[in-house]
């Protein structure tokens, strides 16, 4: 059973960065993609950023140039820069792992809070 386990979330005030990582309990190279997607209150949960196995990127159009993803394979760990972090950015951080065949692993979740 893989096990994702989220940390790096807290509070921080308005154009602060923070960076969130995702520790998973096997090799994430077996994964077609990592991501990392939130959900604010009362709203659903939203796509953040993935990364594929080779490295390819994908960012919600709202959060280019502000958040960063990447992975260590040898740690078997992916991160989530944010920076200039705002308000609206409050929300449950989320880590997926895309095994295929619609099979996905979720972490428990860390929860980032902006300060204006």
């Amino acid at each position: 059973q893989v096990q994702l386990v989220e940390s790096g979330g807290g509070l921080v005030q308005s154009g602060k960065s923070l960076r969130l990582s995702c520790a998973a309990s096997g090799s994430i190279f077996s994964f077609n993609s990592m991501g990392w997607y939130r959900q604010a209150p009362g709203k659903d949960r939203e796509l953040v950023a993935t990364i594929t196995s080779s490295g390819k990127t994908n960012y919600a159009d709202s959060l280019k140039g502000r958040f960063t993803i990447s992975r260590d394979n040898a740690e078997n760990t992916v991160y989530l820069q944010m920076n200039s972090l705002k308000p609206e950015d409050t929300a449950v951080y989320y880590c997926k792992a895309a095994a295929g065949l619609g099979l996905n692993y979720w972490g428990q979740g860390t929860q980032v809070t902006v300060s204006s």
